[in-house]
């Protein structure tokens, strides 16, 4: 009868491990799923790049505030269609797209003898060093 005992004893003290540790795992895996819920889904494709937008330009801004357009627009890379790249001159592995922060509407003006643009609106739009 003493040997039924300690077997039931050590039955019950297994089957307590055995729950904490299934507890335990449960909690560890209820707090992962929660941390990686909680995390924000953002783009991080531009990080450490604003939007598109107006800026004051310190430089120029002496007298009066002159504004410029600044910031981050769409931009991507992928491999070059074999139908594209039998018409290159010189073929190239990878085709580009960007767009660039440019101004919508502007004026000229004079700041200290020099003639800048002061940007009123700007816009993502072709880049204009990409033109032809």
């Amino acid at each position: 009868m003493k040997g039924r005992h300690s077997l039931n004893m050590v039955t019950a003290v297994v089957t307590m491990g055995s729950v904490k540790s299934a507890g335990l795992s449960f909690l560890l895996l209820s707090f992962l799923l929660y941390i990686a819920d909680s995390y924000p889904n953002n783009d991080f494709s531009n990080v450490g790049c604003e939007e598109c937008t107006l800026k004051k330009n310190s430089v120029f801004s002496r007298d009066r505030p002159i504004y410029q357009c600044m910031g981050c627009c769409f931009s991507r890379a992928y491999p070059t269609p074999l139908k594209a790249m039998k018409t290159m001159t010189i073929p190239k592995n990878i085709t580009s797209e960007a767009t660039c922060c440019v101004a919508k509407h502007s004026y000229e003006t004079e700041v200290a003898g020099i003639r800048v643009r002061n940007h009123t609106s700007c816009h993502c739009s072709t880049c204009y060093f990409h033109k032809i």
